[in-house]
């Protein structure tokens, strides 16, 4: 009978040796690394560019609707995958259930065609 206890102390171990190689890593880049603060390195932006404006500008949501919407349409396709390769083994009854998926998946994106939630102004 395996000891089911044992695992958990392999996972325990695993997480404290990567905290530990971490840690070390970090430690090693701090102790190697060379440090010569300039005033153009402690400035916000090392790009070149001038910060203009504050650091908490505000972005319209419609952005981050139109992204989630980019996700929820993306996965649908990771979902048409299998059931495109195993097309022919789930015969008529995997037909039907992809059909309802694909509907339901058409009504949200009329919905959201409605809601003007597609519009990139």
């Amino acid at each position: 009978m395996p000891d089911y206890n044992l695992s958990y102390v392999y996972v325990f171990a695993f997480f404290v040796a990567g905290a530990l190689v971490v840690t070390l890593m970090m430690l090693l880049s701090h102790l190697l690394a060379p440090w010569k603060p300039t005033r153009e390195k402690l400035k916000t932006y090392e790009s070149g560019e001038e910060p203009v404006g504050q650091a908490w500008g505000r972005y319209p949501t419609h952005f981050y609707v139109f992204a989630l919407l980019f996700v929820v349409f993306d996965v649908e396709v990771i979902f048409l995958f299998p059931w495109a390769v195993l097309f022919r083994a789930l015969g008529w009854y995997g037909l039907i259930e992809m059909t309802i998926f694909i509907a339901i998946l058409v009504v949200g994106l009329v919905y959201a065609w409605k809601k003007k939630a597609l519009n990139w102004y």
